[in-house]
């Protein structure tokens, strides 16, 4: 799972820097999310109001929030066909019709293979929640996006396939905005360390060509080439 057991990178300064707008209108989700798209395209180029909007923690906060309003979480065995199709449904809905994010969110959760759950621990004293296996790092910073004890943020993020896909797509199009560079966002959802990234990002990239086959990133369908 993201391992930010250290100094938080790039992308670790930009969610800090919305934490205390917590309370942003939905009317926001979409606008932002379809900014956030073009950025993407663009591969380093990111709009001012996106930039804006983003860096307020406007979207995110939306978004969790629906999440927790709208998508019971799941109680299901490890691996059961229920659970899988919650996963997939929630990561079909925070791709937003997007293609090229919802391919982006399926290689993190093939390379992370977490379950509705999951409390993996690691070596550093962290732990990797959920199906997306978001470190427990980012809990209290969540929980001051979404204005709720950290307890039950990271209950939701073990439990709600779609609290725990949402997430997993901030910490995602976070490291975006931050780095301007898609193959390093998607290391940056791993690690603050390059080596790292650039070892996760080529995982992720096998994992993608195994399920969309070799036109996952072919042009129109993903917003870059192949690492």
């Amino acid at each position: 799972g993201p391992d930010w057991s250290g100094e938080p990178g790039r992308a670790g300064q930009h969610f800090q820097g919305g934490d205390h707008l917590g309370q942003a209108a939905p009317r926001l989700v979409d606008r932002c999310a379809d900014c956030a798209a073009c950025g993407a395209y663009a591969a380093s180029v990111v709009s001012d109001r996106c930039e804006a909007e983003m860096k307020a923690g406007a979207v995110v906060a939306a978004a969790l929030a629906c999440a927790l309003a709208y998508s019971p979480a799941v109680a299901s065995a490890k691996g059961s066909a229920a659970a899988e199709g919650e996963i997939g449904r929630c990561i079909r809905q925070a791709a937003r019709g997007r293609a090229w994010l919802e391919k982006t969110l399926w290689g993190l959760r093939r390379q992370e293979a977490g379950w509705l759950g999951a409390e993996v621990a690691n070596t550093n004293g962290t732990h990797d929640l959920g199906p997306l296996q978001i470190n427990s790092w980012w809990v209290p910073r969540i929980a001051r996006l979404v204005d709720r004890p950290e307890q039950q943020v990271r209950h939701w993020l073990r439990y709600d396939a779609c609290f725990n896909a949402e997430a997993a797509r901030w910490i995602f199009l976070s490291g975006l905005q931050a780095t301007g560079d898609y193959w390093r966002a998607v290391g940056v959802y791993h690690s603050p360390t390059g080596w790292r990234q650039r070892a996760y990002a080529a995982k992720v990239a096998t994992h993608m060509r195994r399920q969309f086959g070799a036109g996952a990133f072919a042009s129109g369908s993903a917003p870059v080439r192949s690492p």
